[in-house]
């Protein structure tokens, strides 16, 4: 039997060798505590659940849910956003139910993308932005986010050459490893350059809520109101604790939202109607429990962090996201996965190695703050008999 080729660059994949490297963990009876993935811990609301039971009992959510039978949820979608960020959008055009925000940002490069065209994409970066330019046989170039630049990328380092061959660029703030966050102007920088160069500017935007300072991170439209090359992701994983209900939706550039649509509507139909239900009631309710949600990660990033200066391991404070990217300590930085494989099998403490983020992630690693800082507190101490 034959396979495409274009598996190959599908085959090594470092997070698949980290759950092998968990499962010994398990197997060698450690008591694992997985800090490696981004998967809230946090329960969904009872109010989004009671809506969603509720649709279980009406016979017209049981079918397939095409385009049209979304349109509730788009309306609810344009409402929320228009409230958060002041921008008017038509939600018959510039909006786009999807399962997941992920289903959006790996299947836009099919419909932007021929064979060979580039995609500009952050280094480190989240992978699935990775595998949809992999499936759509595009070219990477990653734009280096490093520390020095705070995690930003330098778009006059990119290659002309580069430049003259790509048709998009993929951004997400708060961003995910680093925890980096960017404002207005650099959006507008990033906006003009796009214009300049003809590109789709997409920006991943899953932590539009999880900040720590209670201020608003910014929309990529915000720096594109006319919505001339931008496309914005969003998903209810992380602000509403629904990230196995796969619902997240995508608003922007009309172009763009009919090109992914027609992708979309070659691969698959909407998510069942009673979820799509549970999400307009999340969107539309009272948004007080995001307050807490926020509160919580936030106590659980300053327990870790005192935790890991008490084993010597002085981090970064993030000031978004669920997460810490720390630089190794000198003697492990050569090789993250190494350290990472290491260190669940020695303590059943698992972590994201950087380096499965990008080149550019070596030497770092990602906590995920998915617990109680009861059991963060406890990684932290079998960490510090690991690396001491």
């Amino acid at each position: 039997m034959q396979f495409a080729d274009r598996l190959k660059s599908l085959s090594a994949n470092v997070f698949a060798d980290m759950d092998v490297a968990k499962a010994a963990a398990i197997a060698a009876d450690q008591h694992l505590i997985d800090l490696s993935l981004g998967s809230s811990d946090l329960p969904t609301e009872g109010y989004i659940l009671e809506a969603i039971a509720q649709a279980l009992q009406d016979p017209t959510t049981h079918g397939y849910a095409l385009f049209q039978s979304t349109r509730d949820f788009r309306v609810a979608a344009a409402n929320w956003y228009a409230q958060k960020f002041g921008i008017t959008v038509d939600p018959d055009t510039e909006v786009l139910a999807l399962i997941g925000s992920q289903e959006g940002t790996a299947h836009l490069p099919l419909a932007l993308l021929n064979p060979g065209d580039f995609a500009l994409l952050q280094d480190p970066g989240y992978p699935s932005h990775y595998g949809g330019v992999y499936l759509a046989s595009g070219q990477m170039y990653g734009m280096p986010l490093l520390a020095e630049h705070n995690f930003l990328p330098v778009f006059s380092d990119i290659p002309t050459p580069v430049l003259q061959s790509a048709k998009m660029m993929v951004l997400s703030y708060p961003h995910n490893p680093t925890a980096a966050i960017a404002n207005l102007d650099f959006f507008t920088e990033a906006v003009e350059f796009c214009q300049q160069y003809n590109l789709a500017l997409v920006h991943d935007f899953p932590y539009v809520d999880l900040v720590f300072d209670r201020s608003q991170p910014p929309s990529i439209l915000q720096a594109d109101r006319q919505r001339q090359v931008a496309i914005e992701f969003f998903t209810m994983s992380k602000s509403y604790n629904m990230g196995g209900f796969r619902v997240g939706f995508a608003i922007g550039n009309q172009a763009l939202i009919k090109a992914l649509r027609q992708v979309k509507a070659a691969v698959d139909f909407n998510q069942y109607r009673g979820i799509l239900r549970g999400a307009i009631v999340a969107l539309a309710g009272s948004q007080e429990p995001i307050d807490r949600m926020v509160q919580t990660f936030q106590d659980r990033r300053d327990a870790m962090v005192k935790a890991l200066a008490e084993i010597g391991w002085k981090v970064p404070t993030p000031s978004a996201t669920m997460y810490i990217w720390a630089r190794l300590p000198e003697r492990f930085a050569s090789d993250s996965v190494k350290f990472c494989q290491d260190l669940v099998q020695a303590t059943g403490v698992a972590l994201s190695p950087g380096k499965g983020f990008g080149k550019s992630g070596e030497g770092y690693v990602r906590f995920a703050l998915v617990h109680p800082p009861s059991v963060l507190q406890e990684s932290a101490r079998r960490i510090g008999e690991f690396i001491n």
